[in-house]
C-alpha cells in the first residue's frame, strides 16, 4: 500500500470548508469517506422552496443536502465539547414561508444524569446558529427517537413554534424560539406535533400509558382525543392537499415509547376530508409476525407512501398507493438498490437487495414525484424514478450518502506504515484505508454487520494489525496492513452466562515488533499471546479494579512493552515481559472517578516516552522512569495524538483537544508542549472526540474521529 502517493493525492478530498473566524493557524477539514453506517431517523423538504432537504441523525448532528453536488453538509459542526449532547436531533422544523429558517430540538438522553438539551435556530439555513437552552432533556438517542417531528412551526404565524417533548410535557414559543414556556398539553410523552394548514387546528401524538391522537381546536387551550383512531402512537402524520389526514401508528412491546426495533403491531389510518376515519393499512401481521408503521408522505402527485418498522421478516417494506390508500404496491419486489459504490454497504447486505431496516422516516420531495427520500439503521436511500412504480419498470434507488459520516467510530489510529488509517466502528465493522478519496474496497473489516472495538499495529511492522470484533473467536490479524484476515485460532473472551450482563470483547495491542498480543477483554483481567492467538495465558500484576475499563497501550519501538493507566489507583503499569506481569512505574497520579475521561498515550517513534490526558490537564515523561510531569498552560485535556515533526529529527508534533491558558480547540505543538498553538475554528469544533492521531510521514496532517461524525482529516490552511 503506497501511502505516500496516496497523501499527496489527499488534497483532492472535498473540502468541509473553512469557518468565518480566523483561528491562529486555520486548517481546512474533509470527511474521509466511508459511506454512512448509522441511523438516519428523519428527513424534512421545505414545503414551498426547491432543493432544501434536512436530515437528522440520532447522535451525529444534521445536514443540509447539496443538490448541485450530490453531497450532505453537515450544520452542528461548531458545537464545542460541553455541547456535544446536542449532537443528538430529535427533531427539525422550517418555517413554511421562510425558506432561510430552520429549527432543530437537540440532546441525547433523557435520564437524570444527562445533560440539558436546547433548540438551536438558524435564519441562513443552518450555516450560523442561536441556542436557545431548555431546563430539560432531549432525548435524541432515546427510544421512540424515529418518530414525529415534534417541533413544528405555525403555518400562519412563524413567531409561533411547539415542542412536544420526550417526557416533560408540551412547550410553546411566542418569539420564534428564542424562549419556550411549559403549556397545557394532552399527554408527558409526545411522539408528533402536526398544524391543520386549512384549519388551524393542532394535532398531537400521545406515547403515554393512554398512546393516542389528540386534537386542540383552540390553539391548545383545550385537547381532545381523537375519536375513531387507535389507542397506539402515533408515529407521522401529514395532510395531502385535498385536506385528507395520513396517521401511522405502532405499539410497543410492553410500553408505549416506540424504539425503533420493538413495534409490535400497528397501521396506517386515513381521515378524508368529511372527517371520517378508517384502517388503510396495506398489509397486516399475519403468521405469528409482529411490526408496526411508521413513515408516511404524500408526493405531489398524490402518491401516499408508507413504511413498516421493525419487519423483521421479511424484512421492513416500504408501499405507496396511487388512489389514496385503496391499493397499495410493495417497492421491495420491484426495486434495486445500488451499493455499489461503497464496498462495506455490499458486504453489510451479504449480496441480498432490501429496502433495509430502521425504517422510520421517508419523505417524498414537493417538487419531484420521483424523489422519495428514506433512512435505516445503516444510512439512507434516494429513488430516482419513483412514479414507475406498478407500471412493471425497476424502481432505483441510489446509496446518495456522501459526507453524511454519521459511522460511530470506537478506536482509530495512523501507523507508521502500511495502511494510512485504521478505524473500528460499531456497528458496521471498520477498515484500514489506503487511499482517502474513496471508501476501502481493500482492508474491510468483515464481516460488517459487527461492531470492531478495538485495532492496533506493531509500530515496526505496520503490516500486522489486529482488532476485536463480535463474531468468530471475537479477535482478527492481518499481515499485509488490513488487505486479509485471519481469525485467532483461540480467545480469552468469555460470552456472558444467562443474567449476567453484556460484555464486549475489548481492547488487543500489538508489540513493536508483532512478536505479543495483549487482550483484554472488557472490564476482565490481561491476556498475552505469543503465537499469534493460539493460546492465551493470564497476566500477572494487572489491576484489581475491574468495574472499570481499562485500555492498555503497546510501546511502538521497544519490543514486548505494554503499559496501561490505572485510573483507581493513580497509577501507571508497565510491561517488559510481553505481557506475562506488570508492575507499577508510575505512582501518586490524582486519582480518575466514572466516566471523567482519562487517556494514556505514547509517541509511537520514542521508547516509553508516556502522555497522560485527563480532567486535571495534560502530564508528560520521557522515560516513564522519571515520572510524570504537568504541561504548562494546559488546563483540560481530552484527547492526545502525535505525528511527524515539523522539522527532520525534531520532537514529533503532540495534537491535543483541550483548554489551553482557558480556550477550548484542537491544538498543535511543535515543541514538546512549550507552546501550542489551536488549528480549528470556532465554526470546526465538533463536540466531543474519540480519537485524534497525527500522520507521522506528513507533518501537519491530522486525523479526528468526533463522536458520530466519522473520520475526518484536517491540513494546514
Amino acid at each position: 500500500m503506497n501511502r505516500r502517493e496516496i497523501l499527496l493525492a489527499s488534497a483532492a478530498l472535498t473540502l468541509v470548508g473553512t469557518g468565518a473566524h480566523a483561528a491562529e493557524a486555520p486548517y481546512s477539514w474533509a470527511a474521509i469517506p466511508f459511506g454512512g453506517g448509522g441511523f438516519i431517523d428523519g428527513f424534512l423538504y421545505h414545503p414551498k422552496a426547491p432543493d432544501i432537504l434536512y436530515a437528522r441523525t440520532d447522535i451525529g448532528g444534521m445536514y443540509r443536502y447539496d443538490f448541485a453536488a450530490k453531497r450532505w453538509i453537515a450544520l452542528l459542526d461548531h458545537l464545542s465539547h460541553d455541547e456535544a449532547d446536542l449532537m443528538g436531533v430529535l427533531s427539525m422544523a422550517v418555517d413554511p414561508n421562510d425558506a432561510n429558517r430552520v429549527y432543530a430540538a437537540c440532546g441525547l438522553y433523557l435520564g437524570e444524569w444527562a445533560g440539558k438539551g436546547a433548540i438551536l435556530r438558524s435564519s441562513d439555513q443552518g450555516k450560523t446558529w442561536q441556542k436557545t437552552p431548555l431546563d430539560i432533556q432531549v432525548g435524541g438517542n432515546a427510544d421512540g427517537r424515529g418518530s414525529g417531528d415534534r417541533l413544528i412551526v405555525d403555518p400562519k404565524d412563524g413567531n409561533v413554534l411547539w415542542y412536544g417533548s420526550n417526557q416533560e410535557g408540551l412547550w410553546k414559543s411566542t418569539n420564534a424560539g428564542a424562549s419556550f414556556s411549559k403549556v397545557n398539553g394532552p399527554a408527558t410523552r409526545f411522539s408528533l406535533m402536526l398544524i391543520d394548514p386549512a384549519s388551524g387546528a393542532i394535532y398531537a401524538g400521545g406515547a403515554d400509558s393512554k398512546a393516542g391522537l389528540f386534537v386542540s381546536a383552540d390553539t391548545g387551550a383545550s385537547w381532545q382525543p381523537v375519536d375513531g383512531t387507535p389507542a397506539q402512537v402515533p408515529q407521522h402524520a401529514v395532510f395531502a392537499a385535498d385536506g385528507s389526514l395520513y396517521v401511522t401508528f405502532a405499539q410497543g412491546d410492553g410500553k408505549n415509547v416506540v424504539n425503533p426495533s420493538n413495534a409490535t403491531s400497528g397501521g396506517v389510518w386515513k381521515r378524508d376530508p368529511s372527517g371520517k376515519w378508517r384502517d388503510v393499512s396495506p398489509i397486516k401481521p399475519a403468521g405469528g409476525a409482529s411490526f408496526g408503521f411508521s413513515g408516511v408522505d404524500v408526493g405531489p402527485d398524490g402518491t401516499v407512501a408508507v413504511s413498516t418498522l421493525n419487519r423483521w421478516w421479511p424484512g421492513d417494506d416500504v408501499f405507496v398507493s396511487k388512489d389514496g390508500g385503496g391499493k397499495w404496491i410493495a417497492l421491495g419486489e420491484m426495486s434495486k438498490h445500488d451499493a455499489s459504490s461503497y464496498p462495506w454497504l455490499a458486504s453489510y447486505l451479504k449480496g441480498e437487495d432490501r429496502m433495509g431496516h430502521w425504517i422510520s422516516d421517508l419523505k417524498i420531495n414537493p417538487f419531484n414525484c420521483d424523489e422519495m427520500i428514506y433512512g435505516t439503521g445503516y444510512g439512507l436511500w434516494m429513488s430516482e424514478n419513483l412514479s414507475k412504480a406498478g407500471t412493471g419498470e425497476t424502481v432505483r434507488f441510489a446509496f446518495n450518502i456522501k459526507d453524511l459520516e454519521e459511522t460511530a467510530t470506537i478506536q482509530m489510529t495512523s501507523p507508521t506504515g502500511g495502511a494510512i488509517v485504521l478505524a473500528a466502528f460499531g456497528d458496521v465493522g471498520g477498515a484500514a484505508w489506503d487511499d482517502l478519496t474513496v471508501t476501502p474496497s481493500v482492508g474491510l473489516f468483515a464481516p460488517a454487520s459487527e461492531s470492531n472495538w478495538s485495532v492496533d499495529y506493531g509500530g515496526q511492522a505496520p503490516d500486522f494489525v489486529a482488532r476485536t470484533t463480535n463474531s468468530g473467536n471475537h479477535g482478527m490479524y492481518s499481515e499485509n496492513a488490513g488487505a486479509n484476515w485471519t481469525a485467532f485460532p483461540a480467545s480469552p473472551y468469555r460470552r456472558p452466562g444467562d443474567g449476567q450482563p453484556w460484555k464486549n470483547s475489548g481492547i488487543i495491542n500489538v508489540s513493536a515488533k508483532a512478536t505479543s498480543l495483549l487482550w483484554v477483554p472488557e472490564k476482565e483481567g490481561a491476556y498475552y499471546s505469543t503465537d499469534k492467538g493460539r493460546t492465551w495465558k493470564e497476566s500477572a500484576g494487572w489491576p484489581t479494579g475491574r468495574d472499570q475499563a481499562l485500555t492498555p497501550i503497546s510501546d511502538k519501538v521497544v519490543d514486548g512493552v505494554y503499559y496501561v493507566h490505572d485510573r483507581s489507583s493513580g497509577n501507571i503499569l508497565i510491561s517488559v515481559d510481553h505481557g506475562a506481569s506488570f508492575k507499577p512505574i508510575v505512582s501518586g497520579l490524582p486519582k480518575v472517578e466514572g466516566w471523567q475521561g482519562a487517556q494514556l498515550a505514547v509517541m509511537p517513534t520514542r521508547m516509553r516516552d508516556l502522555w497522560l490526558v485527563a480532567p486535571f490537564g495534560l502530564l508528560h515523561s520521557r522515560d516513564a522512569d522519571s515520572g510524570m510531569v504537568q504541561v504548562k498552560d494546559v488546563d483540560v485535556a481530552w484527547c492526545v495524538g502525535f505525528g511527524a515533526p515539523k522539522v527532520k529529527d525534531g520532537y514529533p508534533a503532540v495534537y491535543l483537544s483541550g483548554k489551553v491558558k482557558g480556550r477550548e480547540g484542537l491544538w498543535r505543538s511543535d515543541d514538546e508542549g512549550k507552546s501550542w498553538v489551536r488549528i480549528n475554528d470556532d465554526a470546526h469544533q465538533f463536540g466531543s472526540f474519540r480519537a485524534i492521531a497525527g500522520d507521522p510521514l506528513e507533518w501537519g496532517t491530522l486525523y479526528i474521529a468526533p463522536h458520530g461524525r466519522g473520520l475526518l482529516v484536517g491540513k494546514p490552511g
